[in-house]
């Protein structure tokens, strides 16, 4: 899910013809309160420690070229360094969580400090002993002032007695959790471990049928994934929880179920580092992102790395505030929760977007609805044109990609370029 969670008190009163909602969200007290909980969580937490985007379809679907520039939601920073590998002119990394801004700044600051064996250990096993030593000299001094203040206290997330990076951060509390219950159900632990030892898809089936899906979904397992305080720490608030749950006969585990079946049965288990890295606690040399393989470390360290700008703030404040044109978008889910919350907000990105965007713009974004309402809702600028009229969707392209993706938790993909103003 998407790091980009934040308060968006902002004045949209400032503009208000440029964008608008044609259909205001009720919200019920129920989900006021859980947006409430949802913000005092986020608002105080590294969320994602990893990303939960898949960026090889993520890739296909852009068709980034050497003159593009992008817009990606940070998160955790590894899609953002995938992006980078493909070579565009710049990337830039916009989050309004001033903690996962952090993360990707430490992932830079080692990429160009240091070796490859020491960054591995850091961010693909998660654990390296000498940090205390590294940091001060060779990632500290690259790091921006919050970056600073958040690692100089969070060091010991990388120390033995942590347990490692993947087991830090909101995400993090979530995998101890899991293993916890895997270490009172030892014969599902040992299942689990020989699904993500398979070699063929015949065999992580088989095993899949035959000692996992009989086995985890317990009615205990189905009530603790429908609870929303199970889902924040997923990443999802209550406006996506509520979107599933309108979508799917079985609700949000019923949803879950169908998706984690989907990619142990369908999907080679050997190249899933988004599942096995939560299981195995750290990533292997051969099942990892991109950016954590030897020869991508060496292109990025060599200079694409120095192509990625890192920004906190929201989409609209970073497009508000440069002059230049972006030519490919990365949303992630974050409109999801938008329309619901901050619709105003919402329609005054759409419109900080459209402004900014080359006239060959593609944007991609995902969606806990295979066709999220707010599409139709969105009005853009003086003469009130739906937002989904200035966007041409590829769905064939789409359907495809989705079928590919290794993480298969969001409901809808979209791929779409930007229709220009006449």
């Amino acid at each position: 899910m998407s790091g980009y969670r934040s308060t968006f008190v902002r004045d949209t009163r400032r503009n208000p013809a440029a964008a608008s909602l044609s259909v205001k969200t009720a919200l019920t007290l129920r989900d006021r309160i859980d947006h409430t909980v949802f913000n005092a969580i986020y608002s105080r937490a590294l969320v994602y420690n990893t990303c939960w985007e898949d960026p090889a379809v993520d890739r296909i679907a852009l068709a980034l070229k050497p003159d593009d520039t992008l817009l990606v939601i940070t998160s955790a920073g590894c899609n953002v360094l995938d992006y980078a590998l493909a070579g565009p002119r710049r990337i830039h990394a916009v989050d309004a969580n001033p903690r996962q801004t952090a993360l990707l700044e430490l992932k830079l600051a080692g990429i160009r400090n240091l070796g490859f064996d020491d960054f591995f250990a850091l961010f693909g096993q998660g654990v390296h002993p000498g940090l205390p030593d590294l940091y001060p000299q060779a990632l500290r001094p690259d790091l921006s002032p919050f970056a600073q203040r958040f690692w100089d206290e969070r060091l010991h997330w990388f120390g033995p007695k942590g347990r490692g990076l993947y087991f830090q951060g909101l995400a993090g509390k979530f995998a101890r959790a899991f293993h916890a219950y895997l270490r009172v159900r030892p014969s599902l632990a040992a299942s689990v471990s020989a699904l993500f030892g398979a070699s063929t898809l015949e065999e992580q089936r088989a095993i899949y049928d035959r000692s996992i899906g009989p086995r985890i979904w317990s009615p205990g397992v189905n009530w603790t994934l429908s609870r929303q305080i199970t889902m924040s720490m997923l990443g999802v608030p209550h406006a996506q929880r509520k979107q599933v749950q309108a979508q799917h006969e079985r609700g949000v585990a019923g949803f879950i179920r169908e998706a984690l079946e989907y990619v142990f049965r369908e999907l080679p288990v050997w190249t899933n580092y988004f599942y096995s890295v939560y299981v195995k606690g750290g990533y292997s040399r051969t099942c990892c992102p991109e950016y954590l393989k030897g020869d991508n470390f060496a292109a990025l360290k060599a200079g694409l790395s120095d192509r990625i700008v890192p920004y906190t703030g929201t989409v609209t404040q970073f497009l508000q505030g440069t002059e230049e044109r972006v030519s490919k978008f990365v949303l992630l889910d974050h409109m999801d929760w938008m329309s619901s919350y901050y619709p105003e907000a919402l329609a005054e990105e759409w419109s900080a977007i459209l402004e900014r965007a080359t006239p060959d713009a593609r944007v991609i974004f995902r969606s806990a609805h295979a066709a999220p309402s707010y599409l139709d809702l969105i009005e853009i600028g003086q003469r009130r044109e739906r937002l989904r009229e200035r966007l041409v969707f590829h769905q064939a392209l789409a359907r495809e990609l989705q079928r590919q993706d290794r993480v298969h938790t969001y409901a809808g993909f979209h791929v779409a370029d930007l229709v220009p103003a006449v």
